[in-house]
C-alpha cells in the first residue's frame, strides 16, 4: 500500500483536542469536523489537509482517546501520518479507520514532497528514504480493506 502527497510538518505532542476540539463533537456530521480540523493550532490548516501527508514528531495523537480526531483527518483528505512515534490509542484508531500511520523519524519541511510504502516498510521525503517500523500483515490488510469495519464486512 503505497501513498504520497505534500507534507504538513506539525511537533511533538499534537493532542487530539488540537485535531479537533471538542466543541465541534456536539454533532456527528464527520465534514464539520474535517472543515474544523487543526483549527486552534492554525486556522488556515484545514483547506490544505486533502491529499496531504502529516508528518509529525513524538507521541502523534496523545491526550483524549477520541476516534473523531482520526476520522476528522481522513475525511479532510489526508493520505497518511508520518510520526516518530504515536499515542497507542491514535495509532490504532489510525488503522481500524483505515488511514495509514507510519512510525519513522523524518525531517522535513512544509509541502516537502513525501511518499510512503507500508509494504516495503519506507517513507521518502525529497528524495529521501527513511525506514519505517513494519506494521503487521493484518493491519495492512486492515488498512487496504479502508478500515476495520469493511474488514470484518468482507470476511463475514
Amino acid at each position: 500500500m503505497q501513498g504520497a502527497g505534500p507534507a504538513i510538518c506539525l511537533g511533538n505532542d499534537i493532542d487530539t483536542d488540537v485535531i479537533i476540539a471538542g466543541r465541534y463533537l456536539r454533532t456527528k456530521d464527520r465534514s464539520v469536523w474535517a472543515e474544523h480540523a487543526f483549527e486552534d493550532l492554525d486556522p488556515a490548516l484545514a483547506p490544505r489537509l486533502s491529499g496531504s501527508i502529516i508528518v509529525a514528531g513524538r507521541n502523534m495523537g496523545c491526550g483524549s482517546s477520541r476516534e473523531q480526531a482520526v476520522v476528522a483527518l481522513r475525511e479532510a483528505g489526508v493520505v497518511g501520518v508520518v510520526a516518530e512515534s504515536f499515542a497507542r490509542i491514535f495509532f490504532r484508531n489510525a488503522v481500524n479507520v483505515g488511514l495509514p500511520v507510519l512510525e519513522a523519524a523524518v525531517s522535513c519541511t512544509d509541502g516537502a514532497r513525501v511518499a510512503f510504502d507500508l509494504d516495503a516498510g519506507w517513507v521518502e521525503v525529497d528524495g529521501k528514504r527513511y525506514p519505517a517500523r513494519p506494521l503487521s500483515g493484518r493491519m495492512i490488510t486492515i488498512l487496504r480493506a479502508g478500515g476495520l469495519v469493511p474488514y470484518w464486512g468482507s470476511h463475514r
